[in-house]
């Protein structure tokens, strides 16, 4: 009796604590490391010698095809980030993840029998958390499958609208909350599904391309400028060596915190060090397409910088430069702290997909932007 009142308390701590444990404990089915072939990364990783994978730029995701009804993983996060499942393409649900320990997280269960598709997206910025992903358990034994990335690929360098700051607050009264934070419906990922692309995003909130919001400095240090050469957005100063994905288009989004309240940089600061990101760019990519964005916010000194970045790259071809957003948004369009919510990035998609389209010479399709 006592032996079982043991096992039966061990079960109800497990399947309340580690809800995954029940599907692995009672089902035959089988644990796959994350550095499995049949896995696939978008966006900066790292491979861990254990057969983990670890990384912390908002908006990496991965992909595979699993056999069975549940799939769980095995996951462990330096500090709080959140989780977009899609199953078989459809959004599930958003989960927060928090716990230094290796623990198990259900994914997905109660599907239908054969193999479907799994992508998990961290929808969080890095500073708040960096994510390590050690494998995954599914309900049935069998290989998984690879699936096929698509044939298109925009990387974006940005800054909060990158990262979808605030993109689920209910207005913009209400301050920044991690759970309001979503990249999913921020205007790269629209930009992305709109264009049927894979997506990869270097974006921090606050973060400039010379100067940081709010610092009393014309230069601050760690800018997204130098930390587009890291593995990592704030985990580690590790070098990334580019060879992991060549996009087709790579957009920059930056501006709007260099030209913030207290101090701004000169315009040369700003133009010359723009010209060497498109510069540093184009070492590892080679000759690619390059969208420079004019944000919707520019005020008269970014737009002094902007005209003088315009002045610059009027020689390099292809690299062009967004037309003027002033006025696009309205209240019903802003979520925390002025951002913009899904509907404000609806508008800033909408502007710039015919701009890509004929630089891209990418089809305009006869569907929603979403």
């Amino acid at each position: 009796m006592k032996k079982y009142f043991l096992n039966f308390s061990i079960f109800v701590i497990l399947s309340i604590f580690f809800p995954g444990y029940i599907m692995a404990y009672h089902d035959s089915g089988q644990f796959i490391k994350a550095d499995d072939p049949s896995i696939t990364y978008t966006g900066r990783t790292e491979k861990l010698q254990d057969g983990s994978v670890r990384y912390d730029w908002v908006g990496t995701y991965l992909q595979t095809s699993f056999p069975g009804s549940s799939i769980a993983v095995s996951i462990s996060e330096s500090g709080r980030s959140f989780h977009n499942i899609f199953i078989d393409g459809k959004w599930i649900r958003k989960i927060e993840i928090t716990g230094k320990q290796n623990h198990t997280v259900v994914l997905a269960r109660g599907l239908s029998k054969g193999f479907h598709v799994l992508k998990l997206q961290k929808c969080t910025e890095g500073e708040f958390g960096c994510t390590t992903i050690h494998g995954f358990y599914t309900s049935k034994k069998g290989p998984l499958r690879t699936v096929k990335r698509k044939t298109r690929l925009i990387e974006i360098y940005g800054d909060s609208y990158t990262c979808g700051y605030g993109s689920e607050a209910q207005g913009p009264q209400e301050h920044f909350k991690l759970n309001t934070e979503n990249c999913d419906l921020s205007y790269g990922c629209i930009i992305a599904r709109y264009f049927d692309a894979d997506y990869v995003l270097i974006a921090h909130s606050g973060k400039g391309l010379v100067r940081n919001y709010g610092e009393n400095r014309q230069i601050s240090k760690n800018t997204i400028y130098t930390r587009s050469s890291h593995v990592y957005d704030d985990f580690d100063t590790l070098t990334y060596n580019f060879s992991a994905y060549h996009p087709d288009l790579v957009m920059i989004n930056l501006g709007t915190n260099d030209y913030s309240p207290i101090v701004t940089p000169s315009v040369e600061q700003y133009a010359e060090t723009y010209i060497h990101l498109i510069h540093s760019i184009r070492k590892h990519y080679g000759n690619i397409t390059i969208l420079c964005i004019i944000p919707h916010t520019a005020n008269d000194y970014l737009n002094c910088g902007l005209n003088e970045v315009r002045r610059r790259i009027r020689t390099m071809k292809g690299v062009y430069m967004s037309n003027p957003m002033p006025g696009i948004l309205s209240s019903g369009n802003l979520g925390a702290d002025d951002h913009p919510n899904y509907l404000g990035h609806q508008k800033i998609a909408m502007n710039l997909i015919p701009t890509i389209s004929t630089i891209m010479n990418w089809r305009l399709e006869d569907k929603t932007v979403k």
